[in-house]
């Protein structure tokens, strides 16, 4: 399972071990943490000994988040760890998966219940994700990765 490292140290700002300054103006405050995120689940996507990306909070409160995105997600097996996985359904898809392609190719049909979301990472051999414990609640979705700060040569806009 990848790990993320963040810490909020006010409610306003939150600092990781790279972070970026928060953005006040007078009548709001927000934060564009920069996360660091390592593990095999998401190669090739992410790379395994680590990439550091910039997190918006914002879309997913308003629905913006959909098929294809990857975000950041409170672990529904300890809600204490943050994973990054990749959207694959949304409420009333159907999906069809492999759940453990190592030992089986017999695909499994779901329907994602409404309030839910499919979450998997890109590396289906060494991920722990809905395949592993089902649709997560889309209130679990703590915000989306939009931009890759390192390493320097994927530097720029998150490509999906």
């Amino acid at each position: 399972m990848e790990k993320h490292r963040q810490r909020s140290i006010h409610p306003n700002f939150v600092w990781s071990p790279s972070s970026l300054a928060s953005f006040t103006s007078p009548t709001t405050t927000s934060s564009l943490p920069l996360s660091s995120v390592y593990g095999p689940s998401m190669l090739p996507t992410l790379n395994l000994t680590g990439d550091v990306l910039l997190v918006e909070h914002v879309s997913h409160r308003f629905q913006k988040v959909g098929p294809g995105d990857v975000v950041l997600v409170r672990s529904p097996l300890d809600p204490t760890k943050m994973v990054t996985k990749r959207i694959v359904g949304m409420e009333g898809d159907q999906i069809n998966f492999l759940p453990d392609p190592s030992i089986t190719d017999i695909c499994r049909t779901i329907m994602v219940p409404k309030g839910h979301i499919w979450i998997q990472g890109d590396n289906m051999h060494a991920s722990c994700d809905s395949r592993h414990y089902g649709p997560v609640p889309y209130g679990l979705v703590q915000g989306k990765l939009f931009f890759r700060v390192w390493p320097p040569s994927g530097f720029g806009s998150f490509d999906q």
